[in-house]
């Protein structure tokens, strides 16, 4: 069986990235049998449980408040809608609602209070819960851990070098810091990024650089394909290729070959035989529903349609990690501390995002 190593250099990476396709195809679909059930995927439901308004300027995301897009912002939702829609979500075969706030990272307070009975709320569902918040302490992390957390997503989205061209009210240290927190509990990492934001193929390595040689690797990884947004500094990049997909999941999978790479934003724009072929290069997870946070994602039917044609069948919950026991908030260990940490903020000057920001000020 093949090992997980944590010293890949991007040279090498890049070597497997660009592999004659037949040959990566092989080499991924053998590790990925080694590793994983290919018969067998993860399906998960992403809900926005805070939309909009955030203040960072992301260059690929519609909720950043300086820019001008169609998205309608809303407050937090209460427990009972996102119980209603975690039902929902399982009764359509997905095994993990992940929660996602449009926040810069996590505030002691109320509206983490509420997100913290989210999480117990869908653990006592029989579900894992996932949670994509921003950045984080590692008391919150730990608050997060005892309400029955199972996963924290926090995407690298790109090499550290792009990632300057991307954003810059945030730094890449934050990125890894936040992680190193989630690391110090019981909760698993999920950690990604993004293709065809204009970086090149030294970038897409760097990435997968940085993600495999965190010890332990992340225990999934989205693979996403932009999907360009009007009003966003990225709104004029063309889509990536399906082969760029494929090869981007094959030579993720070769380096993390425990990981469960998920194949997750883009897959509106994919034909079900591409996906079928990112499927046999070692992809093992979705997203199901219309909606990946704010951009269009398949019908939840039309993925099962999909599975049956392709003998697929959803993993089920806890396959991977024994469920997490849930501390009710007045059993809990861990108490809001009120941190207020220091978390970066480089604000050089990326120019297509002030153009960006500038357009939308004259829209207004």
């Amino acid at each position: 069986m093949s090992e997980t190593r944590h010293n890949w250099t991007k040279e090498e990476i890049l070597a497997i990235y660009n592999k004659p396709l037949m040959e990566l195809l092989y080499e991924a679909a053998t590790i990925h049998r080694e590793h994983h059930d290919p018969n067998v995927v993860q399906v998960s439901t992403l809900l926005s449980v805070k939309t909009g308004g955030c203040s960072e300027d992301c260059g690929y995301c519609p909720q950043a408040a300086r820019y001008h897009t169609d998205i309608e912002g809303n407050d937090l939702m209460s427990v009972k809608q996102v119980k209603a829609q975690a039902l929902r979500a399982k009764s359509g075969g997905s095994s993990r609602v992940c929660m996602g706030a449009a926040w810069r990272n996590v505030k002691d307070g109320e509206e983490f209070d509420q997100v913290l009975e989210m999480v117990r709320t869908i653990n006592k569902l029989d579900m894992e819960v996932c949670c994509t918040l921003g950045m984080l302490t590692e008391n919150q992390a730990k608050r997060l851990a005892e309400a029955g957390l199972y996963a924290y997503n926090h995407n690298l989205d790109s090499s550290e070098e792009y990632y300057k061209e991307v954003i810059s009210t945030r730094g890449y240290q934050d990125r890894l810091d936040t992680i190193d927190n989630v690391r110090k509990t019981n909760v698993t990492v999920c950690s990604g990024g993004i293709i065809g934001m204009g970086e090149n193929l030294e970038d897409r390595a760097g990435m997968l650089v940085a993600l495999s040689t965190l010890n332990p690797q992340p225990e999934s990884t989205p693979i996403n394909a932009l999907v360009a947004v009007e009003g966003t500094p990225l709104e004029d990049e063309k889509p990536v290729s399906i082969w760029e997909m494929i090869r981007m999941v094959a030579t993720t999978r070769i380096v993390m070959p425990e990981t469960q790479v998920r194949l997750s934003a883009g897959r509106t724009q994919m034909t079900r035989e591409g996906q079928a072929m990112c499927f046999f290069a070692g992809a093992n997870s979705i997203f199901a529903g219309d909606k990946l946070l704010t951009t269009p994602n398949p019908d939840v039917n039309e993925d099962m349609e999909m599975f049956a044609v392709l003998g697929l069948e959803p993993q089920k919950p806890f396959t991977k990690k024994v469920q997490p026991q849930t501390v009710e908030a007045q059993d809990s260990e861990f108490e809001s501390l009120g941190e207020k940490p220091k978390w970066t903020r480089p604000e050089h000057t990326i120019e297509r995002n002030e153009a960006a920001k500038e357009k939308a000020k004259a829209l207004k």
